[in-house]
């Protein structure tokens, strides 16, 4: 018995939702998984495919962003450290997380198709400045409009989901839409390393640009659910026969509801934690995971020969080394095959239930990204965060949309963004700087030049050693290999600290979790109206 607490949005298609229980957060029994698919409407598909997109696009970007902003000049990289990177990180979460908690109502008011094109722009022209103003200032820009692009986004399509899903399908409907994305999100990134790899940054955002303009052509094909009941409000408002409250007024109302906000302070914790695997996970691979036994294991000495084998793993063209796309990638790509099983399991779950379970999971791969740089751990680590995301992520957003007012679907959507404006824009400075004192190995190699081999710090500064070149210049004075002195570096500093912190901040929003279960449990069995 699914044990998803939900209020029934409209439908589009599909089975006719049940009748609202007495209290919204009580339990209600979901279809089975084939019935739950076969119940979903044209609609659905075409917001999961405008979804698709954007990911392929935003994650084309955002998942080599750590690697172009701290790669040398001489690599074509933008030369800032993580430290430095970490401001943008902030600045670009910040303005991602915090535009969709107003524009939210926004979309449930003047409808989801209007500011989906409006967000297709905006992103469009973020990639274009990137473009064309290959800085960190002009990358800086280009986050920004990014950022207010995709928070604009959000609401109209996830507004969408709920009002074309009900209580019965709900589950499946968004693991799959999860799911559906992460195609999006595994390709996307390895459109990127190609581009990067054969013809330059430049033409990372030209390609990404393009793919997003395809929004466009499935905006023709998109038909808004409930679109004749909200112009017949608005229509009922013009006249005079129906009041409307300001908008931050029905904002704080809604916000005023304990089982809302308890639920936003607990996940402001929880994304403190889960952004670590895309804002410094490639840089920790690129810095200490050594890929070639994974390549030789499957390939043998002479490494992937074949080119859709070197594209489809994320690997160098010589086919001797998976890149950190590649390892992040997992991730996606095991969404990707196997979110809609995930969605099955999960939807025999209470919410709550199978949100800890995820969080769980996650702090576990947290964990062991600390203890080993084995690429073979690194992989594993990767699989278990991913089963812990399916079963958390899409939950997440789950619960929300169906405990939220019918009116109101697309503004509690838009108020899932506070916990992720909190939490995701601490980490986005926090996480790089932790990485900054404790794992970095441009740094490391620093402190091993002035404190082993007796060199000043001002030999060592930016001016006269750039961002990225210390590790070189420690392989050149000292003779040793680059693989040897990476063992040396690891073994002698406390490399995985950063990943212990954020396990331990999981550890904190799976108590939260567990004990908001509780609490829940107790608030279905009173009578109540949302």
């Amino acid at each position: 018995m699914s044990q998803s607490p939900a209020d029934p949005p409209t439908s589009v298609s599909g089975p006719t939702a049940p009748a609202a229980p007495a209290n919204p957060l009580a339990d209600v029994k979901q279809l089975g998984m084939w019935a739950a698919i076969a119940s979903l409407g044209y609609v659905f598909w075409v917001v999961g495919a405008m979804e698709m997109i954007e990911r392929l696009a935003y994650y084309g970007v955002r998942a080599v962003a750590t690697l172009y902003a701290t790669r040398p000049a001489s690599e074509h990289g933008l030369g800032v450290t993580m430290a430095q990177f970490g401001w943008l990180l902030l600045c670009w979460n910040l303005a991602q997380s915090l535009v969709p908690i107003f524009t939210g109502g926004l979309s449930d008011r003047y409808g989801y198709k209007q500011t989906i094109f409006v967000s297709t722009l905006l992103k469009c022209l973020a990639y274009l400045i990137m473009a064309w103003w290959q800085t960190f200032a002009g990358f800086f820009v280009g986050a920004m409009f990014l950022a207010v692009g995709t928070a604009v986004f959000k609401p109209g399509i996830q507004g969408t989901l709920i009002k074309a899903t009900n209580r019965l399908n709900s589950s499946m409907a968004w693991g799959i839409f999860y799911q559906t994305v992460n195609i999006g999100g595994w390709i996307g990134p390895l459109i990127a390393l190609h581009m990067r790899s054969h013809m330059g940054w430049q033409m990372v955002f030209y390609t990404n640009a393009a793919f997003i303009c395809l929004n466009f052509l499935l905006l023709l094909t998109y038909r808004e659910p409930g679109l004749e009941e909200r112009l017949a409000r608005r229509e009922r408002i013009r006249a005079g026969l129906e009041q409307e409250k300001p908008l931050w007024r029905e904002s704080l109302a809604e916000l005023r509801k304990p089982h809302l906000t308890v639920y936003l302070l607990i996940f402001s914790v929880w994304w403190l934690m889960f952004p670590m695997l895309w804002d410094v996970l490639p840089k920790y691979v690129e810095d200490w995971v050594d890929t070639r036994p994974m390549v030789t294991f499957l390939f043998g000495a002479d490494g992937a020969q074949n080119a859709l084998a070197r594209f489809f793993l994320g690997m160098d063209s010589a086919g001797q080394h998976i890149q950190p796309e590649g390892i992040v990638n997992i991730n996606a790509g095991m969404i990707m095959l196997t979110c809609f099983l995930f969605a099955g399991l999960s939807a025999k779950m209470r919410a709550t239930d199978s949100l800890l379970a995820g969080t769980l999971l996650i702090v576990t791969a947290l964990t062991v990204f600390g203890m080993t740089r084995q690429v073979g751990w690194a992989v594993l680590a990767m699989v278990i965060f991913s089963a812990g995301e399916m079963l958390a992520s899409p939950k997440y957003s789950e619960f929300l949309g169906n405990v939220a007012p019918p009116d109101k679907k697309a503004m509690w959507i838009g108020f899932s963004q506070a916990p992720i404006l909190v939490g995701w824009t601490i980490e986005g400075k926090l996480g790089p700087h932790l990485y900054h004192m404790f794992s970095d190995k441009d740094q490391l190699a620093r402190r091993t030049l002035v404190e082993e081999l007796g060199w000043s710090r001002d030999a060592v500064s930016q001016q006269a050693l750039p961002v990225g070149e210390a590790f070189r210049k420690l392989v050149e004075v000292t003779g040793q290999s680059p693989e040897a002195l990476t063992r040396e570096l690891y073994e002698a500093y406390h490399v995985g600290t950063t990943w212990f912190v954020f396990a331990g901040i999981g550890v904190l929003s799976a108590v939260m979790i567990y004990l908001y279960g509780r609490w829940i449990r107790k608030l279905a069995q009173r009578p109540m109206h949302p």
